[in-house]
Formats: C-alpha cells, structure tokens, sequence
C-alpha cells in the first residue's frame, strides 16, 4: 500500500511530506484534517498570540511509538502539546465531547472526531480497560500517544497522585513513557473560562522513561504503581508544582460536596431569613391592626370630647336663650 501524505514543516518549512501511517479512507482523511488544522488553521494564530515555548522536544522521538505524559492544568493543554511536538499526538477525549447537543456539541463532535482522538468512557471498570486498548491500538501502530495520568484537570494548580493505566500501557506495549509539563496553560485558559488570557505558555520535556526489566509484569499492581509514581515524580520536577498523594478525582468530589453543602446552607439560611421576615411581617400587622383600632377609638373619644367642648362654648355664648313654649 503506498503511504499516506501528510503536511510537516521541514527545514522551517511547510510542505506535503510521505507519511508512514497506513489506513483507510477515513484514516487518511483524519490524518490530513489534523494537520491542516495544526499548520494552516489552529496553530499560526495560537502561535502569534500565545507565543508559546518548548524545552527538551529532541526526547521526543522522529519516528517509533511513546506514550506522552502531561500534567494537566487546562482544556487548553491538548492545544498546546500537539503544536509543539512535530509529530502527531492522539489522545483520548472525554466522551461528553463527542455525545454532546446542539450546534456547539456537533462542532465539537465533529473537531475531535475530524483529528482522530479516542472517546474514554471515564465511568472506570470494563470502560476504563476498552479505552486502554485504544491506546494500545495507537503505540502498536507505532505512533504517539497522549495521556494524562492525573485522570482529569487538577482543581487548583497541585499535581495529583497518577493513575496506573500509563504504566499499564508502557510495559504491555514496550513502549518509553515522555513525562511533558505544561507551564502556565492555568493561566492562559482557567478551567470553567472560555475566553483565554494572553499570557505566554511552555512544554517542558523529559527524557525517555523506558522500564525494559519490568516486562511481562503488566499485572502487577506493586511495579505499576512504582512506575506511575517515578514518572509523577519526574513531572513534579519538570512542572515545579507542589505534589499531592491524592487522586485529583477526589478531591473534586470533596469539593463539590462542600459546595453542594454551602448551597444547601445557603438555601437553608435563605428560607429560615425568609420564615422570620413572614413572621415579622405578620406581627408588624397585628400591631398595626391594633394600633389603628387605638387610633380608631382616640379619634372616637377626640371627637366627643370636641362636641362636648363646642355644645359648653355655644352654652356659655348664649346662657338666657331658651326655647319658646309652644303656642294653644
């Protein structure tokens, strides 16, 4: 089969090069799409605005399979890892990316889908295994591929306790893990803001990390979580951040959960505010229900008073002047 062509910059410049990756139709038109957007569409303007950096992109083979390990700190990081590494990277994207409704979540359908990234069913179980052999697929066909050991965006800049699946992959593939730290992507886009910050971000990348005498031992927890754990070590050294023995994953929920529980404070707070103001009201109408039946009976009592007066002043004006007795 002849290869696929694909667009690279060589030499600092742009062109249609022969690719490696076989596949069908599909397969090469993702291909080309990816790359379009990379150098034509997505990454000229990211460049210019962001003006982003990189370190130690000579770890990152020219050809062969590794598995890319990124701190995750914003959306924004599957942007900028692509675009400062030469050769494609495949990563696995949350399946609400792909399921989602209306006219945002069919343009982002059809971005993710277009550039050939791999939906993950994070429910974890059965889902959590079939997502690790699409990657698995990837390294096999000896490409790049994209991870995140964290799980999920860290919630406040630390960097979280990684998962075992990376290492999983790496001894089952053979393959090196590259630890990749994202600088300052938190800034540039903070979770939950659509409209980024210029600020300037950087990869900073690791040499290969390859674990040849652990082969065959894909299914011992003790050796993955020893691996998993050098490579966060690595990552911590790259990134500069402070490290936390805890799953980001957790901490989210602890999060949330205090959230929810303000709210519910909040609510409960707001209706007990409520209550006692429905109360004042009514006493405040009790009283002034009672002070204008006072008011009712002192005008009352103001009133005949004030006849009483006027009948004596009209008597003193007039004390000879009596009623004439009628006539036979």
């Amino acid at each position: 089969m002849a290869p696929a062509w694909s667009i690279r910059v060589v030499g600092g410049r742009v062109g249609a090069h022969p690719s490696p990756i076989h596949g069908d139709d599909a397969t090469r038109r993702t291909t080309l799409i990816y790359w379009i957007l990379k150098h034509f569409v997505v990454g000229p303007p990211i460049r210019a605005i962001f003006r982003p950096w990189i370190e130690g992109r000579q770890h990152v083979p020219e050809q062969g399979a590794a598995i890319l390990a990124s701190n995750h700190l914003s959306f924004s990081d599957s942007i900028f890892l692509p675009l400062m590494v030469h050769r494609r990277i495949t990563f696995p994207a949350k399946m609400e990316y792909f399921t989602g409704t209306g006219v945002k979540g069919w343009l982002t359908k059809l971005f993710f889908t277009s550039t050939g990234q791999i939906p993950i069913d994070r429910s974890g179980g059965s889902a959590s295994m079939a997502a690790l052999e699409q990657g698995l697929e990837v390294l096999r066909r000896g490409e790049l591929f994209g991870i995140y050991p964290e799980g999920t965006r860290s919630p406040d800049g630390k960097l979280y306790r990684g998962k075992t699946g990376m290492a999983r992959m790496a001894l089952e593939a053979d393959v090196p893990i590259i630890p990749c730290a994202m600088i300052d992507t938190d800034k540039a886009q903070p979770t939950g803001q659509r409209i980024p910050n210029v600020v300037q971000v950087g990869v900073r990348i690791g040499r290969p990390m390859h674990f040849p005498e652990h082969a065959g031992r894909s299914e011992d927890h003790a050796i993955l979580r020893q691996i998993t754990d050098e490579v966060m070590a690595e990552l911590q050294r790259l990134s500069g951040q402070e490290y936390v023995d805890e799953y980001a994953a957790t901490v989210k929920e602890r999060l949330t959960a205090r959230a929810r529980a303000g709210v519910e404070q909040a609510r409960v707070g707001i209706e007990h505010a409520a209550e006692r103001a429905r109360e004042g009201l009514e006493h405040a109408g009790e009283r002034a229900k009672e002070g204008l039946g006072q008011a009712k009976g002192d005008l009352a009592d103001a009133t005949g008073r004030a006849r009483e007066n006027l009948a004596e002043r009209r008597a003193r004006r007039h004390p000879d002047t009596e009623l004439a007795p009628p006539q036979d």
